[in-house]
């Protein structure tokens, strides 16, 4: 390949990449199925790929067009070479509000053409529920459809004109009356016209195979609309005309909720003469939380619009009054709409697994049945599957006919794909004796084309040969797909990941403690590679920052798989190319709580860096920054804190101190604090009575709380822990530290021994969650660090007492990673069930307290563990009882503990902040309060934008200094 790879970089002007890591990152879409390519490449125009078409086919090389690489049939992975649109043919290229029209790229993603349409009152109509990440080039070669789909079609009905190469460098415009048409293309439909008039099922949802009906006369010999799903088999898209349609002025969102799926499913079609824009369908199984839902065991989502709210409104409740429902309701709010929408958009990955968290795949995803058969149909499926002993949960769209769904096929071993291919079999001779199409949003490609024949017959699918010889005579482009296909089974992307466990240090409780299931969770939906973060998301701050598709949550998966694998990447946990993916992950654990599946990038990350440098030298930041509260610790002992503050402040000596420490020269270093804040707490009232038992400080009737001194509070913000105790006894809540004494040889340490002779054999020890460590991938360091805060967590743990940790990076630590890392000790448990944050402590343990009123606005952002891990509800409901207006923006603040510190990752760290953090303080009015609970977050908002930002518990604890003060 090497001829092949200099050939095509002289021929091209965009990127070509045949290394490891532009390969790995292909190997699959979202669906179950993989194929290693030769190599990849971003043509940066038509030009590009009419070159990249010669240098392949002079040497006899297959090419796939990809987009965003979202396709769930195994379309968009080739063994040949890979065209990736979305680098730089992505563009819009015009858009005219008065034909309503846009000329698009391939590689352009659906919501930046939203965007665009928006402010003219337009918008496109078919509307994926990967619409944040899917591309134009991806849904004209899968005709995709999306939940407005009753309303305004499919992407076949919004297409007005195609620029296409053919693999023969051939440019075609295809259009109505025959307009582009190859050679041979119209006299091969003359030929046929009782067959394309005959043999093609009239469905809203028919997707599988080629549209050559649409070169009929009376349709209009429309070839554009023929070549829309054609899954990139008959030319390469280089431009699209197409039609928008009118955006709505309002709309309103009509929740139906039924007793079960098929009643849902059988109420749907008659909701079709009022003409709504969605009938979504979905059951209470594939749902995570019901909350917002009216009651019942299925659900349907019908949108209506209208010039006003009240007009959307009342067309709403005229469908309400047609349903015969068990419960609804009507949601006019957008914001409330939105949050109802994500359920059902997020469904593609929950729906991968099961409710108990096993498995479940694509492969029957989106058959399509005549809307008035559903109700049926969905009873036979579900005695399909009972018959086959599988589990699944459809969902989908209900108005159309189209169901998704994903089953739990065992696809690991040789009987399970067995079954695996006997129940495609005969669910495609279901699908077909209910009238409908195998495929009826996301295409055949390699998961059900060898079963066209079932659909269409022999003599059907030998014309579609015929049609893709006329186009693509050497059969270049996308082989094995639609046409002469792969069979079923084959290239699962199962097959080649390790047969037996792989020794790992974390427990992946959610995985049944199998590495191999927790990589497998990606099944490629690419949440991730949203290039703008909505609402309170954080997934992925790095590629928003960088664009690259290897420092995105799917893209390190596809990496870790290939690692696993072993076939591409060969060196294993040494993997250079899985290293320098992982460089950029942030740990902000925003994957955790953003992507469907629940991946957990953070935890893979610092895994991989456990084995990655196992025996080997580390990095020099995670020698500085990775054993931090060891360093600070020494400090406080020594005192040498303002000496280090002074040599901090001498550039030369500052400036070495960062390169032999491996932090960004652009970054300052942290003053330390001079007096620790268990220093002030030792001042204050005596922290313990000699037996490591906790002793409260303060005289309040309320509940004992131990307050978490955890590193950043203790030697960086002490104020943050003094004014969480001011606030703590405010609240009339008695506030105790953790015990220090750990004995030498058992003891005091386990809360059971008190002899006065016992004190001879303990020392001192501070608590750590560990959370450097961790992110550092220094997992032994880490196990002995949590193991002796368990030991001395012992008297907290046997008084079943809260803790409240003030850092949310801590707080998360403890709550997720300890159990995991120590999963085996049942102390780790019960030490993270204890774990608060702040506000959850005073909602909890001082109900009745009332904050005092601050009475400002608010700017700032939620920490990405707060809302990966912690969640934040508390947290508003405290700012709202404060009186601290506003919302909290999204993303990650970019400095993620040592990451921003670290050499090489500054500018990544500051485009992650430019993201939401800093406009959102910038263009905030003067009176406002920026929060910011973490200290990475206050650290990022001082450097970058000379910006103050408080904890929450130091802004309430100065309202209540003011208050005492009988100050405003």
């Amino acid at each position: 390949m090497t001829d092949l790879a200099g050939e095509l970089r002289r021929a091209v002007r965009g990127e070509v990449g045949f290394d490891v890591t532009s390969r790995a990152l292909v190997t699959m879409d979202a669906s179950n199925y993989r194929r290693v390519p030769a190599g990849v490449v971003a043509p940066r125009d038509a030009d590009d790929v009419a070159a990249a078409l010669e240098v392949c086919r002079a040497h006899g090389v297959p090419v796939v067009a990809r987009g965003g690489g979202t396709s769930i049939a195994g379309q968009a992975t080739g063994a040949g070479v890979v065209l990736d649109f979305t680098r730089y043919m992505n563009g819009l290229l015009e858009l005219d509000p008065f034909t309503r029209t846009a000329v698009v790229q391939p590689g352009l993603v659906l919501d930046r053409l939203q965007e665009a349409a928006a402010p003219h009152g337009l918008r496109f109509g078919p509307d994926p529920s990967t619409h944040s990440r899917c591309t134009l080039g991806g849904m004209i070669g899968n005709n995709s459809c999306g939940s407005h789909s009753v309303a305004w079609g499919t992407t076949a009905d919004s297409v007005r004109a195609l620029s296409v190469v053919t693999a023969r460098g051939q440019w075609l415009r295809l259009g109505r009356d025959w307009a582009g048409a190859p050679d041979g293309l119209r006299e091969l439909a003359e030929g046929e016209l009782a067959r394309l008039r005959t043999g093609f099922p009239e469905l809203p949802r028919r997707i599988s195979g080629y549209a050559l009906d649409a070169l009929l006369p009376e349709k209009g010999a429309d070839v554009a609309r023929s070549f829309c799903g054609s899954e990139g088999t008959l030319g390469v898209l280089t431009e699209a005309v197409v039609q928008l349609v009118e955006a709505p002025r309002a709309r309103a969102l009509a929740v139906l909720a039924y007793g079960d799926e098929s009643a849902a499913a059988e109420a749907a079609a008659g909701l079709l003469p009022y003409r709504p824009l969605t009938v979504e369908g979905m059951a209470a199984d594939l749902v995570r939380s019901p909350a917002g839902l009216p009651e019942g065991g299925a659900w349907l989502f019908v949108e209506t619009g209208g010039e006003s709210a009240g007009e959307a409104r009342a067309r709403a409740e005229a469908i309400l009054r047609a349903a015969d429902v068990v419960d609804s309701l009507v949601v006019t709010d957008p914001a409330v709409q939105r949050a109802l929408w994500r359920i059902r958009e997020d469904a593609s990955g929950t729906a991968t697994r099961m409710p108990d968290g096993s498995e479940a795949w694509p492969g029957w995803e989106d058959c399509a049945v005549p809307p008035a058969r559903l109700g049926a149909y969905l009873r036979d499926f579900r005695a399909l599957l009972s018959a086959y002993g599988l589990r699944g949960t459809p969902y989908g769209h209900f108005g159309d006919g189209c169901i998704h769904v994903r089953i739990d096929f065992d696809l690991l071993t040789e009987p399970g794909i067995g079954r695996f291919r006997r129940f495609s079999e005969e669910l495609a001779g279901l699908v077909v004796a209910h009238g409908g199409s195998l495929s009826g949003e996301h295409g055949d490609g390699q998961a059900r084309a060898e079963l066209l024949p079932r659909m269409y017959g022999a003599e059907t699918v030998r014309l579609f040969e015929r049609a893709k010889a006329v186009w693509d005579p050497d059969d270049l482009l996308n082989p094995g797909v639609l046409v002469r296909p792969a069979r079923l089974d084959e290239n699962l992307r199962f097959s080649v990941l390790p047969r037996g466990p792989v020794d790992v240090a974390f427990g992946y409780p959610s995985d049944d403690g199998d590495f191999r299931a927790a990589v497998r969770r990606c099944v490629g939906v690419a949440k991730c590679r949203t290039t703008t973060a909505a609402g309170p998301a954080v997934m992925c701050p790095s590629f928003r920052a960088t664009g690259e598709d290897e420092h995105s949550t799917r893209g390190r998966a596809r990496l870790l798989h290939e690692m696993l694998a072993g076939e591409l990447v060969t060196d294993g946990w040494r993997s250079t190319e899985v290293r320098d993916a992982l460089d950029l992950c942030l740990s902000c654990k925003g994957c955790r709580s953003d992507c469907p599946v629940g991946v957990d990038m953070a935890t893979y990350k610092a895994e991989f860096l456990y084995h990655h440098y196992a025996g080997r030298r580390r990095p020099a930041a995670h020698l500085s920054m990775g054993r931090l509260p060891q360093w600070l610790r020494w400090v406080a002992l020594t005192r040498t804190a303002p000496l280090l503050n002074a040599l901090a402040g001498i550039r030369p000596l500052a400036r070495a101190g960062k390169r032999l420490g491996g932090i960004a020269a652009e970054r300052d270093i942290p003053r330390l604090a001079t007096r620790t804040f268990t220093g002030w707490w030792r001042g204050r009232e005596p922290a313990h009575d000699g037996t490591g038992e906790p002793v409260p400080g303060g005289s309040g009737p309320g509940d004992l709380v131990v307050l978490w001194p955890d590193t950043f509070t203790e030697h960086l913000s002490p104020s943050v822990g003094r004014a969480a105790v001011r606030v703590l006894e405010a609240a009339g809540l008695r506030v105790a530290l953790p015990p220090t004494l750990l004995p030498r040889r058992g003891g005091i340490g386990d809360g059971r021994t008190r002899a006065a002779t016992a004190l001879l054999t303990v020392r001192r020890a501070r608590v750590c969650c560990g959370l450097t460590y961790l992110s550092t991938g220094q997992l032994d360091r880490a196990r002995t660090v949590l193991r002796r805060t368990l030991d001395l967590m012992e008297p907290v743990l046997r008084a079943g007492l809260p803790v409240v940790v003030l850092e949310p990076s801590c707080a998360a630590a403890l709550r997720t990673d300890l159990p995991e890392l120590l999963h085996e000790d049942p102390r780790a448990a019960r030490l993270s069930s204890a774990v608060l944050t702040f506000a959850e402590a005073l909602e909890r343990h001082a109900p009745r307290w009332t904050p005092p009123a601050v009475d400002r606005p608010v700017a700032g952002q939620t920490h990405c563990h707060q809302h990966a891990v912690l969640g934040d509800t508390p947290d508003r409901r405290l700012r709202q009882a404060a009186g601290l207006t506003g919302e909290l923006s999204g993303g990650c603040c970019g400095l993620a503990g040592n990451f921003g510190f670290e050499k090489g990752h500054f500018e990544v760290s500051r485009a992650c902040a430019e993201e939401q953090l800093l406009p959102s303080v910038r263009k905030a009015p003067a009176e406002t309060m920026v929060l910011a609970d973490g200290f990475s977050c206050r650290t990022q908002l001082e450097q970058l934008a000379g910006v103050r930002g408080r904890h929450l518990a130091e802004v309430l604890a100065e309202a209540l200094d003011r208050e005492a003060r009988g100050e405003k």
